[in-house]
């Protein structure tokens, strides 16, 4: 501890889930904060203008403070929101768009439409992904216990600890995802405790259970990838008990992986039982998820946000489409029936073959797809082949988009555009950059992910005559 603040007025919710306070022109940020507490804390690190502080007690709560859910909050890193009242959450993503666009992008305008709130605020996630580790997190309790002289298992199944690389906390019950989930990432772990395959050592690098995947879709159709080091006779085993346990498992995958990162992307993931894949259907669109396969992780609340992108675009039937970061065709094949053609373009060649056979799947036949660095694909030759676009969606990763891609985009001055984020300030700042001939007429932010700081956001633009 650097120094002690007393009576800290928590007055904002900032970046990373952090809250923020201010005394005597410091700005400190707080985790597990919510506005309006005032709160005693303690320093533990000081830059110029700013500090990092925890809390040490709460003088008054706010009455935006809620009780958690999770018995995991405070330490699994997730869900930092989950005491803020979902109302107030939303308020907070909403400002988080609108400073990006005023502050940040300098735009003048009072067009941000209020957000979307998503229709479950638990049990959103299709995906999620654990680690094994043969030294899970000890919590005070744990540490109590073997004070004592407990013995303790220390083999755990769960998210790791925010800051530390090599320590594991065991999750019992994480409410993000509908069940089985809890159910089988748990009898695995009992499972492999019991027949001694070993959990893997970060540090050394040794141990055979490495990773897990669960996947699941509006069915509950679960799909596993278990991430080894090698297969043997006892991680046979495990595989076997999963088939007869779960039937809602219907695509059961292991990937060898003796990589030094957990990284499977790069791998053959191996189909042990079921099916190659799950589906989920949007729209009366169904798409095939593979093991490797991006998809947004909110199917429920995608449905909105797809809906928002396509009413921004503002489609008619002569209309030539240009998705950009297609992934596996999702939005492409969304607005397909209401256009002439879409052409998707998406960096992982794997995501565009499952974007073909989505297309053919619906029986979709008005859309292309190209592999490859969109600022490349993206050129003169590709608007000759497949003709100038009326109409840009793009949905880039967190960082946004190449500046190339950015300049190509100025370019081709197509007359409509929407650009769909993650990260609303490389949002904002690469619509500075095409506010040089775009004006934006729409903002939507959507919740895709409750009880976090994250928000989706959706801009709808026109070229400038």
């Amino acid at each position: 501890m650097l120094f002690k603040i007393e009576n800290l007025e928590i007055i904002d919710a900032g970046a990373e889930g952090k809250s923020v306070g201010k005394k005597d022109g410091l700005t400190v940020f707080v985790p597990f904060a919510v506005p309006g507490d005032i709160v005693d804390v303690e320093v533990f690190k000081k830059k110029k203008g700013y500090a990092e502080a925890r809390i040490v007690s709460i003088k008054t709560k706010s009455q935006h403070r809620v009780e958690q859910e999770c018995a995991h909050f405070g330490l699994c890193g997730g869900c930092k929101w989950q005491i803020l009242d979902y109302e107030t959450q939303l308020k907070y993503k909403q400002k988080q768009v609108e400073d990006a666009f005023h502050h940040l992008g300098k735009f003048e305008f009072s067009t941000i439409l209020p957000i979307i709130p998503s229709k479950n605020r638990y049990a959103y996630r299709n995906k999620l992904e654990f680690t094994f580790s043969h030294l899970r997190w000890l919590d005070d309790e744990d540490m109590l216990m073997r004070n004592i002289g407990n013995k303790l298992e220390t083999n755990g199944l769960g998210f790791h600890i925010p800051g530390k690389f090599d320590k594991v906390l065991n999750i019992n019950n994480c409410l993000l995802q509908a069940e089985p989930s809890n159910e089988i990432r748990n009898s695995i772990r009992t499972f492999a405790i019991e027949h001694n395959i070993s959990f893997y050592n970060i540090r050394n690098h040794e141990g055979i259970l490495r990773n897990l995947i669960i996947r699941n879709n509006k069915k509950n159709e679960m799909m596993l990838i278990l991430s080894l080091t090698e297969m043997n006779n006892k991680t046979k085993l495990l595989l076997d008990f999963l088939v007869v346990q779960f039937p809602q498992i219907t695509s059961l995958f292991y990937v060898l992986n003796t990589k030094l990162n957990d990284s499977i992307s790069d791998l053959e993931p191996v189909l042990y039982s079921g099916a190659p894949f799950i589906s989920e259907t949007l729209d009366g669109i169904r798409y095939k998820i593979g093991p490797l396969s991006f998809f947004q992780t909110n199917s429920l609340q995608a449905l909105e946000l797809f809906n928002v992108a396509r009413e921004f675009a503002q489609l008619t039937p002569k209309d030539i489409v240009y998705d950009l970061y297609t992934g596996t065709g999702t939005i492409a094949l969304f607005v397909a029936k209401y256009a002439q053609k879409v052409v998707g373009i998406e960096y992982a060649e794997a995501a565009i073959e499952d974007a073909k056979y989505n297309a053919l799947q619906n029986g979709i036949h008005n859309t292309v797809f190209f592999s490859g660095d969109i600022k490349e694909v993206l050129n003169e030759n590709c608007t000759k082949r497949n003709g100038k676009p009326d109409i840009v969606i793009t949905d880039p990763p967190r960082a946004g988009m190449h500046s190339d891609v950015v300049l190509r985009l100025l370019e081709m001055e197509a007359p409509r555009m929407v650009y769909i984020s993650c990260n609303p300030a490389t949002q904002a700042r690469d619509l500075t950059e095409l506010s040089t001939k775009y004006f934006i007429e729409k903002v939507q932010p959507v919740d895709m992910f409750p009880h976090t700081h994250h928000v989706e956001n959706v801009v709808g633009m026109r070229l400038k005559t």
